[in-house]
Order: structure tokens, then C-alpha cells, then sequence
């Protein structure tokens, strides 16, 4: 089987080599920004959007202009691949999985993508990419396979590159069992086998760190030096906060798909679940600040990404992934098949009103996710989201399924 993987890696730079990244990057979003705001034209005036290949002449008459000569400074496949994110970012809103694209702002979006060109040196840890030349990173693993494109992105003040490669690998054979995830606060994870992973919090450990350094940054003038060396420190706060719940999630992911031959989880919608309770000014909201805190938590445990890497990386170990309806998983009796939310009128218990069923309600819903994980595989029980499952289910692991 062909597997693409992705490695990052920091980057050793000297100030010239900055300089022409930013300069890259900045070319980049402005390319990305102008096509937005024709598409927008268009659309307003009635006209049909342009393709990629409309795109590229576009770009090639920017190029041209006295006024835009600057960007032929920058490599045109770095160019030319800022049109096709804004190809993807329209596909991803019209198959409703994004919002419309919005407009890049330096200092956030500051990235650009080699598609080829690129020279891989793993031996004296140094990478070539074009208008760049040879770099230095922070060589921390071997890469693996054939290199396909390199991405470099500023992050935290520090640039990074990201080597996507392809390789020929064996198919993997499953190991373990079938198992039902539901996710929560006061546990991150429940699996339906009784055991279950505690939460991370990395925001709430550093949310009065936080707070300590916005204030003092609020009383700065904005824009000067003190204020550009306070706004630095919150960005590095905020990267260690992203870092730490990268890495947890990492070591949750893997040893849950490197265990589990079929893993069932809640198609949640976590956009829906974390919307504000502020209302508007002619219907105000009600409990705004538990909402809030409610959107904090959720948004601090990482749903979404946790189960983009459990598609992934169960694909890799040969299983496979099924998301399911999340209605009722809690509120369902395993044991009768009763649902009623009078059977968790406690938060963290489950105590069935018609057989009498007691269990912790977070291991009741990893049960009813599995069982209603066999049911989708069998019957084709639509999700939430419409999305179906991600990764189909091999031979040897529908024997472990079966």
C-alpha cells in the first residue's frame, strides 16, 4: 500500500535566509488574497468563478505589472500553489466542510509550498529548496521515502519545514479488537473495555500565564518595541499550549489504533457544540458565562484532531475507523435498550429507570458507540455530518469485526 507521511522539522537560518522567507510568504498571501477578491468580483457582479488554470494566467499578468514586478522574486510554484489553496478552501466550503475562505493576515498565514525542486541532504542535516538554496535543520529522525513536496511555515517565531513523502509499505495486519470511544471533559477519553484516558487541559494550565502577559501587553503602546517583545511572549505562550496538546494527543492516538482493529466514535459537531450563548441584542442570552466556560473546555481537548489522527494512523496499523450518530449514546440503556434522559440524572452516572442497569455514564456511551459502530458497518446508518466512513474495512479486519 502507498503511504504518505509528513515530517517537520525547525529550521537554522541566518538573517538573510528570514528575510527571503518572509518575503516569500508575504508574496504568497498577497497572491492568495488578490484571487479571493476577484472571485468575490465576480460572484457579485454574476459572473462564473474562475478555475486554477484562469488563475495562473491571472497571476502571470500580475507578474507582469510595474506595480507587482515584486513578485517575481518569489519561485512561481510557491505562487502558483497559493491558488490552488484557494481552489481547495472553495471545495472544502461547498462540500460544507469549512467556512467560505477568508482573507490571509501576515503574521498567521505565513507559509509557502514547494512542489518540486527540493534536495534532501539527511546525511549533513541540510535541505535545498529553490531561490532559498541549502538550509540547516534540526535533524531529529530519518525521512522515509520519496519526497513529494516540502511546505515552510512560521510558527512561534520560528520557521519550519515539512517534508511529505511516499512510500511503499506492507499491508498491516490488524491487532486487537473492536472498541467504542466517547469523548468528554472531566474524562478526555472512555473506551467501551472499562478504560479511559484522564485530560490534558493545556489551555487551562496556562490560561492565568496568559491572561498575566495580555493585560501587561494591553497597557503598552501598540505597535512599539515593548509592545512587539509582550505580543512575541504571548505567541510563544500560545505555541507551547498547541505543542503540549499535539503531543498528547500523538501518544493517545497511537496507542489506542495500534491496539484496536475497529475503533467506533461519535461523529460530533464541534463548531455547533462550542457556539456562544451571548444571543444578540434583542434576545440576550442565558448562562453566557457557563457557556463560555462549557466552550472553553471543549475547544481545550482537541476532538476534532484526535480522531483526524486516529483515521490516519488506524489506516497505518490496518484498521480502521467508524464515526456514529452521538444521539442518545448517553441516555440508552446497554443492558435493556431503554432510552430516557431520566437515566443519567447524574452527570457522571448512568442508572437505568426501567431495569435498574447502574454504570459510569461515560463507560455506558463508549458501549452504545460500539454497538452502534457494528450497526452503521452492517446497515449503513447515516452520521451527523453526512460524512461516511473514512477508511473501509480490510478482509483480515472484518474477520476480527465479524
Amino acid at each position: 500500500m502507498q503511504r504518505l507521511q509528513a515530517y517537520r522539522f525547525e529550521l537554522k537560518l541566518n538573517g538573510e535566509q528570514q528575510r527571503l522567507m518572509r518575503r516569500f510568504a508575504g508574496s504568497c498571501r498577497h497572491v492568495y488574497n488578490k484571487a479571493l477578491a476577484l472571485q468575490q468580483a465576480r460572484h457579485e457582479a454574476g459572473e462564473k468563478k474562475l478555475g486554477y488554470a484562469a488563475l495562473c494566467k491571472a497571476l502571470t499578468e500580475w507578474k507582469a505589472r510595474p506595480e507587482t514586478l515584486w513578485l517575481n522574486e518569489t519561485p512561481s510554484q510557491a505562487l502558483q500553489q497559493a491558488l490552488k489553496n484557494l481552489e481547495h478552501a472553495y471545495k472544502n466550503f461547498f462540500e460544507k466542510r469549512a467556512n467560505f475562505p477568508r482573507f490571509k493576515k501576515k503574521g498567521q498565514s505565513d507559509s509557502f509550498r514547494y512542489p518540486q525542486g527540493i534536495k534532501l541532504d539527511q546525511g549533513n542535516s541540510r535541505i535545498f529548496l529553490p531561490k532559498l538554496g541549502w538550509l540547516r535543520y534540526r535533524n531529529s529522525r530519518d525521512v522515509l521515502g520519496e519526497v513529494k513536496n516540502a511546505t515552510v511555515s512560521q510558527s512561534g517565531g520560528k520557521w519550519f519545514v515539512s517534508i511529505q513523502t511516499e512510500r511503499e509499505v506492507d499491508q498491516p495486519l490488524p491487532q486487537g479488537e473492536a472498541v467504542g470511544i466517547d469523548m468528554g471533559i472531566a474524562r478526555f477519553a472512555t473506551l467501551s473495555d472499562g478504560r479511559h484516558i484522564e485530560p490534558l487541559n493545556s489551555f487551562k494550565k496556562h490560561q492565568q500565564q496568559l491572561a498575566r502577559y495580555q493585560r501587561a501587553m494591553s497597557r503598552k503602546v501598540k505597535f512599539s518595541n515593548n509592545w512587539k517583545k509582550a505580543k512575541a511572549q504571548i505567541q510563544r505562550i500560545h505555541t507551547r499550549i498547541a505543542n503540549t496538546r499535539k503531543d498528547f494527543l500523538h501518544k493517545a492516538s497511537c496507542q489506542i489504533s495500534q491496539n484496536h482493529a475497529m475503533i467506533a466514535i461519535e461523529d460530533l459537531q464541534v463548531r455547533n457544540m462550542s457556539k456562544s450563548a451571548k444571543g444578540n441584542s434583542e434576545q440576550h442570552g442565558k448562562r453566557v458565562k457557563q457557556k463560555s466556560g462549557l466552550n472553553r473546555s471543549i475547544l481545550d481537548q482537541g476532538w476534532c484532531e484526535f480522531r483526524r489522527q486516529l483515521e490516519y494512523k488506524a489506516a497505518w496499523n490496518g484498521g480502521f475507523v467508524v464515526a456514529v450518530p452521538p444521539q442518545y449514546t448517553s441516555q440508552t440503556c446497554p443492558c435493556c435498550g431503554h432510552v430516557s434522559k431520566d437515566n443519567r440524572q447524574v452527570q457522571t452516572k448512568f442508572a437505568c429507570v426501567e431495569c435498574a442497569y447502574e454504570e459510569n455514564a461515560d463507560l455506558v456511551g463508549a458501549i452504545n458507540i460500539l454497538a452502534r459502530g457494528h450497526r452503521v458497518l452492517a446497515c449503513g446508518e447515516s452520521v451527523q455530518s453526512g460524512r461516511s466512513v473514512k477508511q473501509e474495512p480490510t478482509e483480515a479486519t472484518q474477520a476480527i469485526v465479524a
